[in-house]
């Protein structure tokens, strides 16, 4: 998208009180990757209903609601389209299970951080430590740690673990923002929002779909390190674009297209478009770092990095028609 195009949108959403935000998204954001899904989709979303139903997850009909809404096998499905069934449906419970803790923790933390900390620590000790778990939702983390352990190399586990931890801690330094009456700055906003992104702990399983594990260099190399970093940025703040007016109309202060609106005080669309230059830069970073490093990737390398992408691909085609976000479809553009 040129500049041009960009200020001729910015100058004719001055005049504008109605937007269709979803419109405005697939007219501007920039997305190379076709739309794909993956064929065990179907089974996948029965293996999930029975998974949190066997630990009780879904006994809560607001939970029960909440998942029927974000459709978690879906968004595995769009995000790795070859993916084998036993591996999707490992994603797609590790999905659901994102969603109902995150959700949790947001509305424990709104009232008051400190009471995050129980739950915190219990899911850090299982990652960690191999502590049994004290909850249903920390029941339902140890099965899924068991899983990934099952399925996976150690060192694949390890990883899994290890960013499961760092969106664990990122959840404590969202409730603090949403309790400080100081307005968040966009820069502490994207920092924060990086750490609860829960995009990270999915490469892993993206790893260990590929023939063979990847060697230490390749999967610490600084290329690769930045492109897991583009892609889980990319991913989370396509999201962030629909699920804006969600997180107004809630209270939320962690979504880049809100740090925007903020940091210049303008319309949600503006600041919507706003966000979609940044997003669309990142991606074409991804893009071309990808090439530059692809001719020295193993074979494993490339499929690594192509599920990295497949997260930017799948979260924008959820993203705009799943009905966790279906207030995107038409909405006032809210100073």
């Amino acid at each position: 998208m040129s500049m041009t195009h960009e200020e001729i949108t910015l100058a004719a959403l001055a005049g504008i009180t109605t937007v269709d935000l979803r419109a405005l998204i697939d007219a501007n954001l920039y997305m190379p990757f076709p739309f794909q899904r993956n064929p065990h989709a179907p089974q996948a979303a029965t293996g999930v209903g029975n998974w949190l139903s066997k630990w009780g997850l879904t006994d809560d009909p607001e939970v029960a609601a909440m998942i029927s809404c974000t459709r978690p096998a879906e968004l595995a499905a769009y995000n790795n389209p070859t993916m084998d069934s036993g591996l999707l449906q490992i994603m797609a419970n590790q999905i659901a299970y994102q969603f109902v803790f995150d959700d949790r923790a947001e509305d424990v933390g709104r009232q008051e951080p400190g009471r995050l900390l129980p739950m915190l620590c219990e899911s850090v000790g299982i990652l960690r430590d191999g502590r049994p778990p004290d909850t249903l939702l920390g029941a339902a983390l140890a099965d899924l740690h068991r899983q990934v352990q099952e399925r996976c190399t150690p060192a694949q586990a390890e990883r899994w673990a290890w960013t499961s931890r760092e969106y664990v801690h990122g959840l404590l330094y969202e409730a603090v923002s949403q309790t400080d009456s100081v307005p968040l700055e966009s820069g502490l906003c994207r920092s924060i929002r990086s750490l609860i992104a829960g995009v990270e702990p999915f490469h892993p399983l993206c790893e260990a779909a590929q023939p063979f594990e990847l060697a230490p260099e390749e999967i610490h190399h600084p290329a690769t390190r930045r492109l897991a970093r583009l892609s889980a940025d990319a991913a989370v703040w396509i999201a962030d674009l629909f699920s804006a007016v969600k997180e107004q109309r809630t209270g939320g202060m962690i979504n880049l297209a809100l740090a925007y609106q903020r940091a210049h005080r303008c319309s949600l669309p503006t600041a919507i478009t706003l966000a979609i230059r940044r997003i669309n830069s990142t991606i074409s970073e991804f893009e071309e770092l990808y090439g530059e490093i692809r001719p020295e990737l193993s074979p494993a390398g490339v499929g690594y990095v192509e599920g990295m992408a497949g997260w930017i691909r799948g979260c924008y085609f959820w993203s705009r028609t799943v009905p966790r976000y279906a207030d995107t479809t038409a909405a006032s553009a809210v100073p």
